[in-house]
């Protein structure tokens, strides 16, 4: 007896054909997820591995944990806010090779880094180059603890600006690029990642200073 339940062998074909197809749609979105990355900011910035190795060949000693990228990815559209309690983006830096460093009042390593960052920005901040420090204190009176403890320690060169949102550093943590505080980004005067570092470093020191004069030199 004939089972008029059982599949047609062309219908089978079909599904299976619908099920292979729906397969390699799902491959090709998932590549360019992954390839796209940051929600349009890769596409930004162009693959720079000479630049990128160029400052991670500087990077030994004090600065032997700071790792050369320059893997495309752009933060022009990183928000923040100045001291007034204005927004801000990397992007209203543009022309100034940067170095993002990521503190907060609470976080003993950031405050043990920041003499030595004020210093390497009394030296070498210009048209050309700033150190851009971003404080993470979040809640009611964030900003001013943090305004408070630059204030106490006369911290000239280091200005007040502020993410009390997380969302920043959020950003770097859902792409790895960070996992705590301090971390410090490398950018160059498009605001594309060049190095990363995750953790203090001794940039008051002539390793710190060989990486900001290599990066001073790229593309001159």
């Amino acid at each position: 007896m004939t089972d008029t339940h059982a599949p047609r062998p062309g219908a089978t074909r079909s599904v299976r054909l619908a099920i292979i197809l729906g397969l390699a749609g799902l491959v090709l979105a998932i590549a360019a997820w992954v390839m796209l990355g940051n929600a349009g900011e890769a596409r930004e910035c162009p693959v720079q591995e000479e630049a990128a190795t160029a400052i991670g060949d500087a990077a030994v000693g004090e600065l032997a944990a700071l790792n050369g990228t320059g893997e495309g990815r752009g933060y022009g559209t990183m928000a923040f806010k100045d001291a007034a309690g204005q927004p801000v983006t990397i992007a209203d830096f543009k022309g100034k090779k940067l170095l993002v460093n990521f503190w907060a009042s609470w976080c003993v390593p950031c405050r043990e880094e920041m003499p030595a960052l004020d210093a390497l920005a009394t030296q070498y901040n210009s048209d050309a180059f700033m150190v851009l420090p971003i404080n993470l204190d979040i809640g009611a009176g964030g900003l001013e603890k943090a305004q408070a403890f630059l204030d106490e320690n006369q911290f000239s060169n280091l200005p007040l600006y502020a993410d009390n949102t997380f969302a920043a550093f959020e950003r770097l943590k859902q792409q790895a690029v960070a996992v705590g505080l301090p971390a410090t980004l490398v950018l160059d005067e498009n605001g594309c990642e060049l190095a990363v570092l995750q953790g203090p470093a001794e940039w008051n020191s002539d390793d710190g200073r060989a990486v900001v004069e290599t990066l001073l030199r790229l593309g001159a």
